[in-house]
This record gives C-alpha cells, structure tokens and sequence, in this order.
C-alpha cells in the first residue's frame, strides 16, 4: 500500500531526539572531479566566482540548532523530531535517501538541515573511493528545495549554503548559486559607490603605489613602466627616495630602477642634501650594486665635502654604503677622520652610532686600503662595531639552518672541537649576528665583547687535524700579521699555526631577491674576515635545503671539511 506524502517511509529508522553536531572527526574535503568543475564554471563569470571563494568555510560543528536556532517557518516551537531528521540527514547513504528524507518531512524540515545535506552529499560524493552515482534530476530537485525556502534563512545559513554549493560543483551562473547570492545581497547593507580616483600618471602614481601602507611588492615591470611614463618634473626627491627605500627593504636588485636613481641623484646634486643622498645611496650598499653612471662617484664626493659637518651622520651612512661598495673616496675619510670631525660629534645624540660607523670605516681602511696615508680614528674612540643581532637574523632565526648544522657538527667532531657564538676583534661575528656586551657599571670605553647567536669557528694545525678550541685561543691577531691566508705566526708554546677555520651559513635572506648576489653587508663581512687571515667555509642554504635527515647533514659536512684537508677522530677522520 502506498504511505501518503510526507509520512517517512517505515523501513527507516524512526526520527529520535539526539546530537545535533557533526563530530569532530569528521572531515570532507571536495574531490578532484568537483573542483575541477568549479573551476571550469569560473570561465562564465571569473568576478562572481573569487567573490564566492572569499566566503570563509564554517567547521562543521557550528552547523544545527544550536546556530540557528529551531524555528519553524513559519514560526512555532521546538520539536524533538527535527534533531532526529538532522541525524538522519547525516548518516545518508546516497543522494537520492537525502533528497527523500528532505522531500517526505517537509513539516520538519528547518533551515541549518539544507547545510546539512549538502556536506553529507560533499562526504558521499569525495569521501568514499567509488561515490555513487548522482541523477541531475537530483541535484535539480534539491536546488529547487534550497530555492524553494532560502527566503526564511538567515545571513549565516545563506554563506554556509553558498559556500557548500561552489564547493560541490554547482555552476557559478546556475540557479541555485544565483538565488543564494541574490538572497546575500539583499541581506547585506548597501554600500556607497568609492569616490572617483583622480587620474594619476607617471611620478605621482609610483608615488602612491609606493606611499600605500598595505604595498608590499608590486610587480617590477609595472614600477619600471610607471618610471618610463614620468615626465622629469614629476620625479620629485620624494618619490625617488620611497622608490629606493622599496628597493633595499625587499631586496629588489633592479638595475633598471637603480640606475634610475644614480642618474636623478647626479642631475638633481645641487638641490639634494646629504640627508636625502644617504636614503638614496642606501640600496646601492645594500644591494652591492655600483652604478654605471660615471659621475656617481665624483658627485658623491663633492656633497660629502660640501656637508659633512653640517650633517655628520649622513655623512657616515653615505661612506657605510660606499664601503658596501669597496668605493671608499680617500677625500671623504680625511674629513671623518680629521680632529676636527670627531671634535664635532662629541656630545651630540647620535655620538654612539657615529663612533660605531667610524670604526668599521677605520677596520675596513686596515683592511683593505694599504695606500691610505691619512688619519685614522684614536683607539680610545674605537667602539664595538656590531652590538646587536642584525635585525633580518632575529626576526629569521626560526628558519635558520644554524641548530641543524650545530648537532651535525657536534656528532661529527664532539662539543671540544668547534665554538660557536663567537664575536671576532675587532667586532665581526663567525656567523650571521654579532654583539658586545658591557660589563656592569662599563663605560663605552669599557665594552667587552659578548657571545650572541653566530655561526662556528674551527682551530686546525699545520697538518689538518682539528683542535680542541677550548685548549687554543679562537682569534687570529689583529691587525693581521704578514703571512698566508688563513693561518699566522706559529704559537712559540704549542707551534700551531694559527690555521682558522669559520664556517658560513649563508641564508636565502643574506642575498638579494635573485638568490645569487650577496648583500652589501654581507659582502663586506666575508670580505674583511678573509683579509684577517680567516679561512672560510661557505654553507649555501641550496646545499642546506637538500638535506634530508641528520645522517645526510653529517656526510655533507664531513666531505666540506675533508675538502679543506681538515681531519678529526683518533683514525683522522
């Protein structure tokens, strides 16, 4: 006999009171077939499709009554049966039973079930190996059913319908998702139309792009083509400076864009102070680029003898980026170095830093400027160079490779045999930060250097063997002594060499954006630790990243080691 309409059918399981929320470890995740149809849907209309997808997913245990609440449509009180039909929805063996329990219980049916049946038609349809079959005479019945009653869904109910639809495969302009964002935007407040941009063209539109507080990193060629279509009087000091100040902090070593620059500082050098040329020399340091513009250096010069004791820290950040550069001007350092100059500074707020540049600018005239004749900075004005950890390694130091190569390392040697957290006179690190620590009480004059996170220093003798560092003195003399590169004067007590041997981590952050050019600072870090005479063992982080697993580490460092001729163990290795 048939049951009239709206009774379930008796064979299944009668409709109880129960949980209302899916449990907690139950996940779905739409099939390939799904979300390739999505995307196929997209070509129709791309807009509607990414406004959709930025409808955030709801977990599925906010989903039932306790949401929604547990109207009837037309109003009325709670009913126990309506728990049962959500759990019943849910343990749905396919399509056509959810279609069934929702088309014969319509007196039943509320608005968070529709959410329900689509997850559990999304789990049939993904979760299982073979999905059954679905009729698209059922997935139009059960579109006209959500079509039919999402008038009375609320806000919440319309998102979680319109996110499960896109996610099933439902065409973007099919009726289903159409009605459903019909009925969003109707819910949702109008919003005034955005005000008219003014047009903005060349100079005035890198600078806006540039000056926007949510930029992080616009396309080059759309900031080179921005560039190209500025006409001279557009390119004010404002906007080159924003567009060098983008260039260092993203690492973007474009020779387009910075030749750009050279060029405007070398035009504009009459109505530049060195306070605005110190912002726009800063990314050539940093990026170790050295224009080709051939009076960059000449004109550099001529605004640091015309400024230099009206601006004394530019001045100083000017000559660090030209260090960067190995561009050091003979002219500039006798000012910087001159009585006169350091007389000037003394007392004033930015004296420290001043000092602090002054005697890396005076380490690298030892280092790499023998023909200098002029005067140096008096030692008891010398300063620790570096007395903080470089930003870029504190705020990276999660991904960093140096706890991984300190346990390769300390397996493969023992703990005696290397030293890590190393600071190297006169202020340069073993590794990628530096610091001093002063004792209590200290002066500036008093500072002592302090162990801050660095990379690993290594004492070896005249016959490779590596050393217990705790029994040999770590450092190399400075000034350095006449000798071969990586070793010194042997010890009168132990007659070892001197051999030392830093292991360098190089980071993806310690090069430009390209990954193949060092930074400036960089640079110039190796460059002044292999003049005093120690000897370096770079660690790529390309080399590092293709590591799998401690034991891989440790044969990768033994074959770096062995291929400097060190040896270690009581069998050499």
């Amino acid at each position: 006999m048939r049951r009239p309409r709206g009774e379930p059918d008796s064979r299944a399981p009668r409709l109880t009171e129960g949980p209302t929320c899916t449990g907690p470890g139950e996940s779905w995740s739409p099939s390939p077939n799904s979300m390739l149809r999505v995307l196929l849907s997209a070509q129709a209309c791309p807009a509607r499709l990414s406004g959709l997808l930025l409808i955030p997913p709801v977990p599925p245990c906010c989903w039932g009554p306790s949401k929604w609440g547990d109207r009837l449509v037309g109003g009325g009180p709670q009913a126990g049966p309506v728990q049962g039909l959500q759990r019943l929805l849910e343990q749905a063996k396919s399509p056509g039973e959810l279609l069934r329990w929702l088309g014969q219980n319509p007196t039943k049916v509320r608005a968070h079930h529709y959410p329900v049946a689509l997850h559990r038609l999304g789990q049939l349809l993904g979760s299982q190996p073979r999905p059954p079959p679905v009729e698209q005479a059922t997935l139009q019945d059960l579109s006209q059913l959500i079509i039919r009653n999402c008038p009375s869904f609320d806000i919440h109910t319309i998102h979680v319908c319109l996110h499960l639809a896109v996610l099933l495969g439902f065409p973007s302009n099919g009726p289903l998702v159409c009605a459903l964002e019909q009925e969003r935007r109707f819910r949702l407040p109008s919003k005034p139309p955005p005000p008219p941009q003014p047009l903005l063209r060349g100079g005035q539109r890198l600078e806006a792009a540039l000056s926007c507080p949510r930029f992080q990193r616009h396309p080059r060629q759309h900031l080179i083509s921005s560039l190209a279509e500025a006409r001279p009087e557009e390119l004010t000091p404002h906007v080159m400076v924003l567009l060098a100040q983008h260039l260092a902090r993203h690492r973007l070593r474009e020779p387009q864009l910075l030749e750009a620059i050279a060029h405007f500082l070398v035009v504009q050098e009459a109505q530049l102070s060195s306070k605005v040329v110190q912002k726009l020399v800063l990314p050539f340091g940093r990026l170790n680029y050295l224009p080709l513009e051939q009076q960059f250096m000449p004109c550099l010069e001529r605004i640091l003898a015309r400024e230099a004791g009206m601006a004394p820290l530019a001045t100083v950040n000017i000559l660090m980026s030209l260090c960067q550069l190995q561009c050091l001007p003979f002219r500039a350092l006798h000012l910087v170095f001159s009585p006169g100059f350091i007389n000037h500074i003394s007392g004033t707020p930015h004296a420290l830093i001043v000092r602090r540049y002054l005697s890396l600018l005076d380490t690298a005239v030892e280092l790499e400027l023998p023909d200098y004749r002029g005067p140096r900075l008096p030692r008891r004005q010398q300063v620790p160079v570096f007395p903080h950890p470089l930003l870029t390694d504190r705020a990276r130091c999660k991904y960093s490779h140096k706890d991984m190569v300190a346990e390769g390392l300390r397996q493969l040697l023992g703990e005696e045999r290397y030293r890590q957290d190393l600071t190297v006179p006169p202020g340069y690190c073993t590794g990628e930060s530096c610091g001093w620590r002063a004792a209590p009480s200290a002066s500036p004059h008093s500072l002592r250097p302090g162990p801050l996170p660095a990379d690993f220093l290594l004492c070896a003798s005249s016959s490779g063997a590596v050393l217990p560092v705790r029994t040999q003195d770590p450092f190399l003399p400075y000034p350095p002594r006449p000798g071969p590169q990586g070793q010194a004067a042997s010890d009168p007590a132990t007659h070892d060499p001197a051999q030392r041997v830093v292991l360098m981590l190089r980071e993806r952050w310690h090069f430009c954006r390209d990954g193949r050019v060092l930074l400036g600072s960089r640079a110039l870090r190796e460059r002044h630790l292999g003049l005093m005479g120690y000897q370096l063992l770079p660690l790529p982080f390309e080399e590092l990243e293709s590591q799998r697993g401690l034991p891989q580490l440790k044969s990768y460092l033994r074959q770096k080691l062995q291929a400097l001729g060190l040896r270690w163990g009581p069998e050499g290795g």
